[in-house]
């Protein structure tokens, strides 16, 4: 496998040049020296109920048996452990919050957390974070802007996050390309993508390029190809869309053209791949050339087919822009729900979570990059070209904006990116009525 490293570019906002691209915590993370500390007393007997996001089996197993197993062991309190499918964790977390029912502890992706501070749902962590040392606090700064709220801590990411695109090796070659020289820009990747494309009369059959284009990943997907045409979804201040830009419209045409017509590279629009087991990956399969992948997807591909010599290109521009963007940074991270009955006990969780061997294991058993930067120094970065590329890419990294009313904001804009993919209405016009009814949403939640 081989890595190809991006241009650096410090755009990740609160990144600070810190070791391994500065992207990732670092330090010596710990609970609370107080009774809740997972060496004290005062939590034995007591349980608390934790609900991650996800149906990842590898994740389920790891989080439910040794992890738990070792907190409880090491606290003498009881472990409730919930995973709940992402389509439908803000559902039943609004039900149970409704019902006063939710859990002390849950996790989400940090574009949520607005809206459950707007809900008076969220403890703040401050004043946990503020028993850390200062060195921890200071190793520490990369990642906690991802969680913040009006400059207030009350989300701790267990992972960094971001998508690239991964590409078959030996598809490059039998094509007649060039796979220790990928391409640089997302038109060259579409020039690649036409000679990777095979057919069966009008019937794609390998796709030269798959990026997801199902419900929510057609919201992702879009915001990178934003990102990277340098455009914005929302202005500094977060209160208006700014999509609708001639950037916005070159990445949505871009997007279309890529299933669309007698030329189109891309097969099963609105087809769910990124959530395909990893043997089942079109890449795996040969059904796809190039696909964008998130880090811990592509760590579970090579893991799944390791003759595969798969390989990570950089975050990619438009021609006539410096640097690439991808959608990522800061991953999900867990939060305290303000009725909890014990909400130190659920700071010794997340402190445990992100202790150093616990965060390495964690990271390790679900592919993803790791949230600490002493991992750095570990075989498990060192020796996997595939992580290392996605280190390097952090600086590139955008995330989604964290603003209240965004995950209802997004969901507005995916519908409408729906209908232009679908060739419904044209891109301008899509995205002009997204922000229409986006601006309602933000100003509505203001």
């Amino acid at each position: 496998m081989k890595a190809h490293a991006p241009r650096r570019a410090q755009r990740w906002a609160g990144v600070t040049a810190l070791a391994v691209g500065a992207v990732l915590l670092a330090g010596c993370t710990s609970a609370p020296t107080d009774d809740a500390s997972p060496s004290g007393d005062g939590v034995k007997g007591k349980t608390l109920t934790v609900w991650f996001p996800g149906t990842n089996q590898t994740e389920i197993d790891l989080v439910t048996g040794p992890i738990a197993k070792a907190f409880e062991e090491k606290t003498g309190a009881k472990l409730d452990v919930t995973f709940v499918d992402w389509g439908d964790l803000s559902t039943k977390l609004n039900a149970a919050f409704a019902a006063g029912t939710a859990p002390d502890v849950f996790g989400h992706g940090p574009a949520a957390i607005a809206d459950f501070v707007v809900n008076d749902r969220l403890e703040p962590l401050d004043d946990y974070l503020a028993k850390l040392d200062s060195a921890d606090r200071e190793d520490m700064a990369a990642a906690l802007p991802g969680g913040q709220v009006d400059g207030v801590h009350y989300l701790m990411p267990l992972s960094m996050q971001g998508s690239l695109i991964v590409y078959d090796a030996a598809d490059f070659t039998a094509a007649g390309l060039d796979p220790d020289a990928p391409p640089k820009t997302w038109e060259e990747v579409r020039a690649a993508a036409e000679k990777l494309t095979v057919r069966d009369g009008d019937t794609i059959t390998r796709s030269g390029l798959l990026v997801p284009s199902q419900a929510i990943g057609r919201q992702q997907t879009f915001a990178t190809l934003l990102g990277s045409a340098r455009g914005s979804q929302l202005n500094e201040q977060g209160t208006e869309a700014t999509f609708n830009s001639k950037q916005g419209v070159q990445a949505l045409e871009f997007f279309t053209d890529l299933f669309a017509g007698p030329d189109a590279v891309s097969a099963n629009l609105g087809a769910d791949y990124i959530n395909a087991p990893a043997a089942q990956q079109p890449i795996v399969l040969d059904t796809a050339a190039m696909e964008i992948q998130s880090a811990s997807g592509a760590n579970q591909i090579v893991a799944a087919a390791p003759d595969l010599d798969l390989r990570v290109m950089p975050a990619l521009p438009f021609e006539g822009q410096d640097e690439g963007s991808a959608l990522g940074g800061s991953g999900p991270g867990l939060m305290i729900n303000t009725d909890s009955k014990v909400k130190d006990l659920a700071w010794a969780f997340i402190s445990y979570m992100l202790g150093p061997e616990v965060s390495a294991d964690y990271t390790r058993g679900i592919g993803a990059v790791p949230v600490r930067a002493s991992a750095a120094e570990t075989a498990y970065v060192k020796d996997n070209p595939v992580l290392q590329a996605f280190v390097a890419n952090a600086p590139n990294f955008t995330p989604n904006p964290n603003v209240p009313g965004w995950v209802q904001a997004r969901d507005t804009l995916d519908k409408h990116l729906e209908q232009a993919l679908n060739g419904v209405v044209p891109a301008q016009n899509a995205l002009d009525q997204a922000k229409v009814e986006v601006d309602k949403v933000l100003k509505q939640n203001r």
